[in-house]
């Protein structure tokens, strides 16, 4: 069975998602920042304590990691802080593009060594990062991280590609 590691899994969609594969009969490894009551009750292998933002956390997580085959890798872990452009949250902006933009991209460089042959990548976006679909405006710091993580998820299916993995960009629908 494959190795699938989800990140944001102990809530929302990271949840279900840990939910479904462990049920399926895949390895399922948590990365999480705390853990949750209904991801532990999964029995599912959780590594809590991972700030995504950080490379030495990125690198602890690595290092716990060594020598295990990953199939797939699930970047859902996001942060939404609302904002609108008469009440701009600068630091709150600078947070969703650590979380939202970069952890995507640092965890999957930073598991690199871990790729099982074939391994596929996905990146769990919004359609609030549409630049073509933005209706409503506000949101500011989320809208702009997530249409940043859409053209990571571009860039990583370009090159990762001539190395056999497959990268998706996911849109989950209204949560």
């Amino acid at each position: 069975m494959p190795t699938v590691l989800i990140t944001g899994a102990n809530r929302g969609i990271g949840l279900a998602l840990a939910g479904a594969y462990a049920k399926r009969g895949d390895t399922v490894v948590a990365v999480v920042r705390r853990s949750s009551p209904a991801l532990d009750r999964l029995g599912v292998d959780v590594h809590d304590g991972i700030d995504l933002t950080s490379d030495a956390s990125v690198a602890k997580l690595a290092t716990a990691l060594a020598g295990r085959s990953i199939d797939i890798l699930i970047n859902n872990a996001g942060l939404h802080r609302s904002d609108s452009f008469d009440n701009l949250d600068w630091k709150g902006m600078r947070e969703q593009f650590e979380t939202n933009t970069l952890a995507p991209i640092r965890l999957t460089h930073g598991l690199a060594a871990n790729r099982a042959k074939g391994a596929k990548v996905a990146i769990v976006t919004s359609r609030s990062g549409s630049i073509g679909d933005n209706g409503s405006g506000g949101n500011y710091g989320y809208r702009m991280s997530k249409a940043a993580v859409n053209m990571a998820g571009v860039n990583l299916a370009i090159d990762l590609k001539a190395r056999g993995v497959a990268v998706a960009i996911l849109h989950p629908g209204m949560v």
